[in-house]
């Protein structure tokens, strides 16, 4: 099969992590591979110069040959082409003679795209074709396809590329046969590109598109919202003014939502649900009453966000100039504006849409090689953290049907026509944003609350604090911070936390409230006499595999200790990523953003130096999640984890693919390349010894150096991601704690017997949140290797080696 790719409409980060994977995992499938340069532009265009295929391999390929017993393997005869550089830097000239001045559908090799996945925006280049749009400019991309021998291709875009790419496919009997009748093409050729095959991947950073979880571009787009917020933050409360700011989304409110509640926004505007009023009054009243409400309380700042989509009821647009004058007249706040504009399709990627689009690069291939003329054009999408197919017009059409919807004002169709997190996360906003002057429960349904971090600091343990005290100012419960865990609780260590205290948490890393890893049988008969003394209602716990192993030992307690009759959660918070049954713990993403930031950094240097490996050596504990999905982000050639482990037969095919690998290199531009190592993978082949191996055996080929990661992983900042999650399972927590408060209270007598279910663990299973009750985790847990028994992400080592051509080259 000739597979060609292109990007079109406009651009959003992870585009050319697509490139790269349909690329790479369609040479690994016997494919030849190509690239559409400028989008469907590039398809009318086609080519008006001859291209050299001209590989540039090394003379010398008998290592490789004889691993292979003399067959040549699709990555030998796909190596490169010479045309990468051209395409990276965009110069479309090379000083040696190359160009790419009228060639717009250019063949591809394995070392021509190298490193793309790390570059934000598209590099082989977008536009929005009018000329495509019409039958002429579609028959010539049909007749410029089947000149180059090419019967598959892979879209990446919005909706609108989408339409175009099905059009194309169900024209295409059609332009075939008129192009046969021209005689611009043979009968040969109209009999073998009869069917052409297409794939559509959602390339869209307003996360708008239906039948999908998330969108190509999205996450980096909110990292980048985030980031301006959270500069702007600072100004904002130096100075006590108001910022208005307004993001993209025209349709969708996805970004102005979850950045409103990862960077603790005041008032948030998005098209699906427009400012709900009450009767008589207006939005402009409910705004200017939460936000006289907030400063009234102390607060020396007001962040504003509008999707630029914003409407009324009435379909009136709500513009970003028009919140600041009321702002300004009707408070009298020094008001400012802030347009984001393009700046949120920049910047490097971030790294979830760095291995998402990898993900479903493979897919797409795959979606490719078994296409028939009966199947439909599929969108490769993801659900329930799950790469899935859908049919491509059926996503299209639902995702108009969201914007139909909001046209003819039934807004609650538009918010069921969003996935289910959109929802949680809006009411979530509401929870945690205003200032109610009422509280919501009566007197005898309120808990004292104890909130504890257990073991290591992790992005989002602050964000998701901040979101239960919230909740609980709002419901009327005392929300109790114990400080230093365990041993602060011992300590009488507790102080009551407030709604404006925590204000600004969302943006902290670490543990504002301190941490560490001892446990309650350190002496659990004064730890439930000073449960008993404050006397604790409920308990959240936010931490690691600690806080799982504390929450256990508390729930077997019970039978001696009245005390610990009480609901009791644990909201999973470790970098590890080790927690049983759930796929995701909050500082996970933090933690992987960390390292992809050091890893770009430290592969820049390796490639500098030309012939230098890097070994990055991360945490993890027994667990390999960040070491592999890290390797899967940053591109890395190797991964050893403690899963797998490792033994000198693996250093030694190791050493031999990192050989014959930098054998192949074109002279003078070998490609620095990195090892990332979990520091658990093995007690006696450490960082060190692996890197002097390395170096003693690279000879002429290559050096070696290291790396430690250490504890910069926990990150700085917590990312938007770890920020949202924390809000939307921290108040799912609270309302898992009232539900069982009340249930205790119904209990007769003065003891009260605490079901087991009643002490769980909050866990992202898919798209759902699910409780396990803590003595069922136990069951799933490797307790001696601190980990779960299975690991949805195993599986992605052996892509990480694929995608470096490990299995072609050994």
């Amino acid at each position: 099969m000739k597979l060609a790719v292109l990007t079109s409409g406009g651009d959003s980060a992870g585009m050319n992590a697509v490139v790269r994977a349909v690329v790479k995992i369609g040479i690994l499938r016997g494919c030849e591979t190509w690239i559409v340069r400028e989008g469907y532009e590039g398809l009318v265009r086609g080519n008006t110069q001859a291209h050299s295929l001209h590989t540039e391999l090394p003379a010398d390929l008998s290592a490789l040959k004889c691993a292979h017993r003399g067959v040549p393997t699709n990555l030998m005869e796909n190596l490169r082409f010479g045309d990468g550089d051209l395409l990276r830097d965009g110069t479309g000239d090379h000083h040696h003679g190359r160009t790419l001045k009228g060639r717009y559908i250019v063949r591809v090799g394995w070392d021509d795209v190298r490193g793309w996945f790390a570059e934000g925006g598209t590099l082989i280049g977008t536009a929005r074709s009018a000329a495509f749009r019409t039958p002429e400019g579609r028959l010539s991309a049909a007749r410029n396809l089947i000149k180059e021998g090419i019967d598959a291709l892979a879209v990446c875009g919005g909706d609108g590329s989408l339409t175009g790419a099905d059009l194309f496919r169900s024209e295409w009997p059609s332009l075939v046969s008129q192009l046969l009748t021209q005689g611009v093409i043979t009968e040969e050729q109209a009999e073998k590109h009869g069917h052409l095959k297409i794939v559509g991947l959602v390339g869209s950073i307003d996360n708008d598109m239906s039948m999908t979880d998330l969108t190509i571009g999205a996450p980096t787009a909110l990292h980048r919202i985030c980031e301006a917020i959270d500069n702007i933050n600072s100004t904002a409360a130096s100075h006590s003014r108001a910022f208005v700011l307004e993001v993209m989304g025209r349709h969708c409110g996805w970004l102005a939502l979850l950045a409103g509640v990862s960077s603790g926004a005041d008032f948030i505007f998005i098209p699906e649900r427009p400012p709900q009023t009450i009767p008589g009054g207006t939005w402009e009243d409910d705004m200017c009453e939460a936000i006289r409400g907030h400063r009234e309380a102390g607060k020396r700042k007001t962040i504003v966000i509008v999707a630029e989509g914003a409407l009324d009821e009435n379909l009136q647009p709500i513009r970003a100039e028009y919140v600041k004058e009321v702002l300004a007249e009707r408070l009298g706040l020094d008001t400012r504006v802030t347009t984001l504009g393009h700046t949120q399709r920049g910047g490097r990627p971030c790294a979830f849409d760095r291995i998402l689009p990898t993900l479903q690069g493979e897919e797409a291939v795959k979606a490719l090689l078994e296409a028939t003329p009966d199947t439909p054009s599929y969108m490769i999408g993801v659900r329930e953290n799950k790469i899935i197919r859908v049919p491509l017009m059926e996503a299209v059409a639902m995702t108009r049907a969201v914007a139909d919807a909001i046209g003819a004002k039934d807004f609650a169709k538009a918010m069921s026509m969003r996935d289910p997190e959109f929802y949680q996360s809006l009411e979530g906003f509401f929870a945690t944003s205003t200032l109610f002057k009422e509280k919501q429960l009566p007197h005898h349904r309120r808990m004292r609350v104890a909130i504890m971090h257990m073991g290591a600091p992790a992005g989002g343990m602050n964000a998701a604090t901040r979101a239960a005290v919230r909740y609980c100012t709002k419901q009327g419960h005392h929300p109790l911070a114990v400080h230093n865990g365990f041993r602060g609780l011992l300590d009488d260590n507790i102080h009551e936390l407030s709604w404006l205290g925590v204000d600004a948490w969302t943006s902290r890393g670490g543990s504002e409230l301190g941490t560490n890893r001892t446990l309650p049988d350190v002496d659990l008969g004064a730890v439930a006499a000073r449960f008993q003394e404050h006397n604790f209602h409920a308990l959240l716990m936010i931490g690691g595999f600690e806080a799982f192993n504390a929450l256990l030992i508390l729930e077997t307690g019970r039978k001696h200790y009245p005390a610990f009759h009480i609901p009791m959660a644990h909201l999973p918070a470790t970098i590890s990523n080790n927690v049983p049954m759930t796929e995701f713990s909050l500082g996970s993403d933090t933690s992987l953003n960390a390292l992809v930031d050091a890893c770009d950094s430290i592969k820049q240097s390796a490639s500098a130096s030309r012939n230098r490996v890097f070994v990055v050596e991360t945490q993890g504990g027994k667990c390999g999640y960040l070491a592999t999905m890290g390797a899967l982000a940053t591109g890395a050639s190797i991964v050893y984890t403690p899963e797998q482990g490792m033994n000198l037969d693996t250093l030694r095919q190791d050493v031999k693919f990192l050989k014959i690998r930098y054998g192949l290199d074109a002279k003078g531009k070998s490609e620095g390349r990195m090892v990332i190592r979990n520091e658990c993978s093995s007690t006696v082949y450490t960082t060190d010894v692996v890197t002097k191996m390395f170096k003693e055996e690279g000879g002429n080929l290559f050096d070696s150096r290291s790396a430690s990661l250490g504890h910069t992983l926990q990150g700085g900042v917590p990312s938007p991601m770890d920020r949202a999650r924390a809000a939307r399972l921290s108040l799912r927590c609270m309302a898992f704690l009232e539900e069982h408060h009340d249930a205790l209270q119904k209990q007769v007598g003065k003891v009260k017997q605490a079901p087991p279910e009643s002490a769980a663990v909050i866990t992202i299973q898919g798209s759902a949140l699910e409780w396990v009750p803590v003595q069922e985790m136990v069951q799933h847990a490797d307790m001696k290797n601190r980990r779960g028994k299975t690991a949805w992400w195993a599986e992605i080592k052996d892509l990480v080696e694929a995608l470096a051509g490990r299995s072609e080259i050994l």
